[in-house]
């Protein structure tokens, strides 16, 4: 059994994308996902599975079409991708409350960072199969917009941290 982490986009406890977390839970179980759990009501979700990544991922934006009606984007990764992510992190002496992780189905190229509009005191850096983004004095304010970011979902490094130290301990 591996352990995965997945990652919903546009998902949230209010408004569009509205998905409970014990309903998430209840999902994940029927289509065969042991050890769930979520953390934070954000669209993130912890599990074992015997499964690969991309057969976790067709499952489950399968019953979330289900569930919701509409596509909900799925981003897996293990633990180990997770912690890598942390350790080539360009801004990691930055507060993880400002910094994001965007996860992407692919590795971004640097002439990616280029499209970006709205730039003013952001930094962004490629990763593997996410961007890096420092928001400096904060997010709220920011003009920013990715066009990669379309079809990603952002966790900030303090969520990715966590979530990476959550699924080390369920491999123990």
């Amino acid at each position: 059994m591996t352990i995965f982490i997945a990652l919903l986009r546009a998902v949230n406890v209010g408004g569009t994308g509205k998905l409970p977390m014990k309903d998430l839970v209840s999902i994940c179980e029927a289509i065969g996902f042991q050890q769930v759990k979520t953390y934070i009501a954000s669209g993130n979700v912890l599990f074992s599975s015997k499964h690969t990544a991309q057969q976790c991922r067709d499952k489950l934006e399968a019953a979330l079409q289900d569930y919701a009606g509409k596509p909900v984007g799925v981003f897996i990764r293990t633990p180990q991708e997770l912690q890598s992510l942390i350790e080539h992190n360009p801004f990691a002496g930055k507060e993880g409350n400002r910094s994001i992780c965007l996860f992407l189905d692919e590795t971004p190229i640097p002439a990616m960072i280029d499209l970006a509009k709205g730039r003013r005191e952001e930094l962004i850096a490629c990763g593997e199969r996410a961007f890096y983004v420092y928001y400096g004095d904060g997010m709220a304010d920011s003009k920013l917009t990715i066009p990669a970011a379309k079809s990603g979902t952002a966790r900030n490094l303090n969520t990715v941290q966590k979530l990476c130290q959550l699924g080390l301990q369920m491999q123990t």
